[in-house]
């Protein structure tokens, strides 16, 4: 999907980076000791969210299998965005 102009392609590199590295954060801040700990990120897009091409959902079905390892994975990036104190 590349176009002729560089800052178009350069920008597209930029926000590929930062996806991979929030999810490499996810994995290791939010999934740590946990079956997806060493799991790739391909693997926690598709287990952990529903990404389509123009919109991410977070949603969870009651009939979820990860409902506990997805709820624990928030708590504690939750707990990261909190100010100590």
């Amino acid at each position: 999907m590349s176009t002729h102009h560089m800052a178009s392609n350069q920008l597209r590199l930029w926000f590929s980076t930062f996806a991979y590295l929030l999810m490499e954060r996810v994995r290791t801040l939010g999934c740590q000791g946990t079956e997806l700990a060493r799991a790739t990120v391909g693997t926690l897009r598709l287990k952990l969210f529903k990404v389509s091409v123009r919109r991410v959902y977070v949603q969870l079905n009651s009939a979820y299998p990860l409902q506990e390892l997805f709820r624990l994975c928030q708590k504690r990036l939750s707990a990261l965005a909190e100010p100590a104190g």
